[in-house]
């Protein structure tokens, strides 16, 4: 289905703040979880898909939605009380030294040969 069926429209940051970061953690809450029949096709995989805490990223690629029809749905979730919206510290996320970590960590990934990435 396209994107801009799913939500009417309507784009993420198009509302009262900005779009959601993708490492942006949701989880259900018990209303939400508790409310799960009374949802809607995509809005109930998502609420049933955040039992326990993911990130926007990871919630899109799990359910095979659009990344900004998942921070769309997640936001009109969280103002309906079906979901907690917890995004991180922005200055945590643009430490340099957790970035050199994640780059190494993934250069340090062997690919199908079993050779580093780096290795030549």
């Amino acid at each position: 289905m396209r994107p801009f069926l799913l939500t009417a429209g309507r784009v993420a940051g198009g509302g009262a703040g900005p779009p959601l970061p993708v490492e942006t953690q949701v989880v259900a809450t018990s209303s939400g979880l508790s409310g799960l029949a009374s949802l809607a096709f995509e809005q109930h995989d998502i609420v049933a898909a955040c039992r326990r805490p993911q990130s926007v990223a990871e919630l899109a690629a799990r359910l095979r939605l659009h990344l900004n029809v998942v921070r769309v749905l997640a936001q009109d979730l969280c103002t309906a009380g079906h979901l907690t919206v917890h995004v991180p510290n922005a200055r945590t996320t643009q430490d340099i030294s957790v970035l050199r970590r994640v780059i190494d960590g993934l250069r340090a990934v062997p690919d199908s040969r079993d050779t580093l990435r780096d290795s030549g």
